[in-house]
């Protein structure tokens, strides 16, 4: 549904079997009241939050509000990647392959081997992302 039809993700939420996430209707911790009776997932998008704190924000605010939380992205490199998957400890799901999707990825960070988030075997301070050369 478009953002700015929150009456649309109302009337689909209250009809569907299925779970309904919240995507570009949610953007900050600040849209998670709006979205709480239409919807089960609260869906963040690191880049579009504007970083990690306000990410933290958001999912403090969904559990408040009883919400899962979902952690997107869209075709991004390995950098935001790298940045995002350290939320992967407070999310219920989390689809962040936005860097597998590029012909060339211009940095290294985490290892998404089968479709896991490996973040133990990060060997250096921070997300673990590097320019791909080093």
């Amino acid at each position: 549904m478009p953002a700015d039809d929150p009456e649309g993700l109302r009337f689909v939420h209250e009809r569907s079997p299925l779970p309904i996430a919240a995507d570009e209707s949610c953007v900050t911790a600040a849209d998670v009241p709006a979205i709480t009776a239409k919807c089960d997932i609260a869906n963040l998008k690191l880049m579009k939050t504007g970083g990690l704190l306000e990410a933290r924000r958001l999912i403090a605010a969904a559990r408040a509000h009883g919400l899962e939380v979902m952690c997107g992205c869209m075709v991004e490199s390995n950098a935001s990647v790298a940045a995002a998957a350290q939320l992967a400890p407070l999310l219920d799901y989390a689809d962040i392959d936005g860097s597998l999707l590029l012909a060339e990825d211009p940095y290294d960070g985490i290892d998404l081997a089968d479709g896991e988030i490996r973040l133990a075997g990060q060997d250096r301070a921070g997300t673990g992302a590097r320019p791909a050369s080093e």
